[in-house]
């Protein structure tokens, strides 16, 4: 079989890993049957609660059916799945998927907007005054990584400005999707980071509720790190596009 002993304490969630990399990798493909509980923990060397507890969670993050009496099923995760799965699709095996990674950045921009757009309609005073301190924080940073972990930190006061509960728990999502890749893309966000001064004019256009100069001043900054990362993107994919030629 295709699966690992676990060696780790948290068997179910070491399962749970192993069948979402082999889900998303495509090893195991829509309307595949998983083995039985009783075969999957004699592969893993887990007892059969630990699977059965990560099937449950796949069951939940919309990668597998359960039905009673009959094998559990591989579901379709472009249909079923949750966007808290981008963080697994972002790099596996190491490797960044690139299509991917253009999707996020796609989403990044669509959505910040909006966001941008909405907190200007319902921007307070307090409000205002949480983005602006944000702001200064970014601004007192230098170091890259710091800098967009400042950088995340204000956009999550926006999205709280917005008061969209649906657009808190997609930024969540695009979020824990990201922050892993920060250290990697420090030196390729500065471009977008360091740009304190429109942050600085986008918390003062939502803090006075001028919503088009928000949405324009947010797709401005995000397209500044889109751009950037896009041409290292491209870079990448033509090095490797030469070394297979």
């Amino acid at each position: 079989m295709m699966f690992e002993p676990i060696a780790r304490k948290s068997a179910s969630t070491e399962v749970f890993d192993q069948i979402t990399a082999r889900v998303l990798g495509g090893d195991l493909g829509p309307g595949e049957a998983l083995p039985s509980e009783r075969r999957l923990a004699e592969a893993f060397g887990v007892s059969r609660p630990a699977v059965r507890e990560a099937i449950q969670k796949l069951a939940q993050a919309g990668l597998v059916e359960v039905r009673q009496g009959d094998a559990t099923s591989v579901r379709d995760f472009r249909q079923h799945g949750g966007p808290e799965l981008l963080s697994q699709l972002l790099i596996r095996g190491g490797v960044p998927d690139w299509a991917v990674v253009r999707s996020v950045l796609e989403a990044r921009r669509m959505i910040g907007v909006q966001v941008a757009r909405l907190a200007a309609d319902r921007a307070t005073e307090k409000s205002g005054t949480a983005l602006r301190e944000a702001v200064d924080h970014l601004a007192a940073e230098s170091d890259p990584v710091a800098q967009q972990v400042a950088a995340l930190a204000f956009w999550e006061r926006v999205v709280d400005t917005a008061d969209s509960i649906a657009f808190r728990l997609i930024f969540n999502s695009l979020r824990n999707a990201y922050e892993p890749t920060m250290t990697a893309m420090a030196a390729v966000m500065v471009a977008e980071v360091g740009r304190t001064d429109l942050y600085h004019q986008l918390a003062d256009a939502i803090s006075t509720h001028d919503a088009d100069l928000a949405a324009h001043t947010a797709a401005t900054l995000l397209d500044l790190g889109t751009a950037a990362v896009t041409a290292v993107i491209d870079t990448l994919q033509q090095h490797d596009s030469e070394k297979d030629t």
